[in-house]
């Protein structure tokens, strides 16, 4: 059984057999689902087993605690990745990737974490098969306010959410766009756009939705509450240090750098250093809704 998925203007599909039980956990795809699509961007196929080969380890390992656990290997003629939700945790699934991005083969190793293997597999080839594109995928939150997406951008656990949350409360018009993981694309007019997409980390938050982008901000805790725009080099390593990619990848690399040049030349980038407090709602909405 075969089911297609439009994010950010680009097609995936899913193939598991019809009766699998983890159809019935993707609830959160149904908003992007669209007729089934003979040539989608790439295909996760979920298999019973997978060859022994020789891999090559060349990220991964590293997680910080609490944080998902991503290992990705070289193989011959492609890529391969194990997925564990945590440090300490046992793999829970595996996939080997052709080189082209195109055909995902994953077997999940703890059916009990069936989804976030799907999720990550669908995520991390997302990210790769996009990334000459146009389009990054960003660890980020979004707020929609008067018809522009302003995303937040931070380590895990600075208070990204926190501030969504606090535009939500406080800015009126303010709603939620996605609070993980959006995904933002330079459209052919050169504006950038911003996407929900069915990934939100531990919010469910799976919009269909997409806006121009007002600005990316990055929060810094602070004991004042203030804003100001970076200069291009702050801007460009915001985004290099918050969107998804292989960038030891030449190929992978020179398509992300691109993107990066584009979206800086068309969307502010600001550092809110600020309280978790409502305060520091306003001093970023009056700067940036003036924009």
């Amino acid at each position: 059984m075969t089911k297609s998925y439009k994010v950010a203007g680009h097609v995936f599909s899913f193939v598991f057999p019809e009766e699998h039980p983890l159809w019935g956990l993707t609830g959160q795809y149904k908003p992007f689902e669209i007729p089934t699509d003979p040539s989608p961007l790439f295909i996760v196929e979920l298999v019973e087993s997978l060859p022994v080969e020789t891999l090559e380890k060349v990220y991964g390992g590293d997680e910080e605690p609490g944080q998902p656990v991503i290992l990705l290997y070289r193989r011959n003629g492609g890529w391969a990745f194990e997925m564990a939700p945590c440090p300490g945790r046992p793999v829970c699934g595996r996939a080997y990737v052709d080189g082209t991005f195109s055909h995902v083969r994953l077997q999940i190793l703890r059916p009990s974490e069936g989804l976030f293997a799907l999720n990550n597999a669908a995520m991390l080839v997302f990210a790769f098969s996009t990334a000459s594109l146009d389009t990054l995928e960003m660890h980020a939150s979004v707020v929609v306010n008067s018809g522009k997406a302003f995303l937040w951008l931070a380590k895990s656990g600075t208070g990204k959410s926190t501030h969504s949350q606090l535009w939500l409360d406080n800015v009126q018009g303010s709603h939620l766009l996605n609070d993980d993981n959006p995904v933002v694309r330079v459209m052919e007019d050169g504006h950038t756009e911003v996407f929900g997409t069915p990934w939100s980390g531990k919010t469910p938050c799976y919009r269909n939705e997409h806006y121009p982008a007002g600005a990316f901000t990055e929060i810094v805790r602070s004991p004042e509450n203030r804003i100001r725009r970076k200069s291009v080099l702050e801007a460009y390593a915001l985004l290099y240090s918050s969107s998804s990619g292989f960038k030891a990848d030449p190929a992978m690399s020179d398509g992300l750098n691109a993107t990066y040049e584009k979206i800086i030349t068309a969307t502010p980038c600001f550092t809110l250093e600020c309280r978790p407090d409502a305060d520091a709602a306003r001093v970023s909405s009056e700067t940036l809704l003036k924009l």
